[in-house]
């Protein structure tokens, strides 16, 4: 009886289910996680804490697919380390998640699952084990939507608002001329017998060796790889279309899949360069990763990825640099069983 109700209850009430605190580990790390549904993505926040005073903080992003109740998020971009007392820092301990949304009892609702390092699936960081609770310990902008999000503060226009505050600024330096010490020229009189000058020994300049272009492949390999955006992945096939982003400028780029190389060589302008992935082929998760070749005429390397899959479209804007290339995770999302209530 209670895994019907909660079935009838998630069928009903989806959005305010998965919109909220949750509490528990994901592998060793002590974690609380705030999500708030807009559409099929998620906004959010997660903390790995040793204490109420000890912790960092990341801004979270991800996707929950009512129809399986599958659910994806990642940790986007730190927003504070109170274990090192950085604020906007490093993010190299970031994770990716990937859980079901389970309801084992009437008032019960748990996200089970695996997690892995976020720039690197070969990386795994444990099991989550997370429970939904009334209220977070750790209070911060979501809280107004969270316990206001059934009587209007699920907004778009709200949760973009917040959402907003967790952007990382870019710095900006300006550019300055270069203040040169002023200098005297003396004058040398003529026929000074107390100056001689001589002239300087003849070296043989030898000529430089022309450097051997980096390959795609060493480029590929020697890079750090940096999370632009995960998809979740349905149907048979996914089409990807990839685009010079704003200014056409000779940007060349080349393109991985899973370690393997599926083009390069291929200058991005406004028309789109597609590709077609059937997902029978693809695993449970996939890493494309863009290698810039060359920077065009305004660094870096950036493009725009259209991808559209099962009828559902998402953009990417990608970056891609000679010291790290954007990568994209695109996950498989669970067929929906049979005569379950979810």
């Amino acid at each position: 009886m209670g895994l019907l109700f909660c079935g009838l209850f998630l069928t009903s009430t989806q959005a305010q289910t998965i919109t909220g605190a949750w509490k528990g580990k994901i592998g060793s790390a002590h974690t609380e996680l705030k999500l708030i549904k807009k559409g099929d993505s998620l906004l959010g926040t997660s903390y790995y804490y040793t204490s109420r005073s000890n912790y960092i903080r990341y801004a979270v992003k991800g996707y929950f697919d009512p129809n399986n109740n599958s659910v994806v998020w990642w940790d986007d971009a730190m927003l504070e380390d109170r274990l090192s007392g950085k604020i906007f820092g490093d993010d190299k301990e970031a994770l990716l998640s990937v859980a079901d949304f389970n309801c084992p009892g009437e008032r019960t609702m748990r996200l089970d699952g695996e997690s892995t390092k976020r720039d690197n699936k070969n990386k795994p960081k444990g099991t989550i084990a997370l429970e939904k609770i009334n209220s977070s310990g750790f209070h911060d902008e979501w809280d107004f939507v969270i316990e206001n999000y059934i009587y209007g503060a699920n907004d778009p226009e709200i949760i973009d608002s917040i959402a907003r505050l967790h952007g990382v600024p870019n710095e900006v330096t300006e550019e300055r001329e270069t203040e040169l010490a002023s200098t005297t020229v003396k004058s040398v009189p003529k026929n000074d017998p107390s100056i001689t000058v001589k002239a300087p020994p003849i070296v043989e300049k030898k000529k430089p060796t022309p450097a051997t272009p980096s390959t795609a492949q060493q480029k590929y390999s020697t890079r750090e790889k940096k999370l632009a955006t995960v998809i979740p992945i349905t149907g048979d096939s996914i089409e990807l279309r990839f685009y010079d982003n704003a200014v056409v400028d000779g940007d060349s780029i080349a393109v991985f899949l899973n370690d393997r190389m599926v083009f390069e060589h291929v200058r991005l302008n406004n028309k789109p360069y597609t590709l077609t992935l059937p997902v029978s082929e693809l695993g449970e998760d996939n890493e494309m990763v863009m290698v810039a070749e060359n920077l065009g005429t305004i660094p870096p390397n950036t493009s725009l990825m259209v991808c559209i899959v099962d009828g559902k479209r998402y953009e990417a804007r990608l970056e891609s640099t000679e010291n790290s290339s954007a990568l994209i995770r695109f996950i498989k999302q669970k067929k929906k069983k049979s005569g379950s209530p979810f």
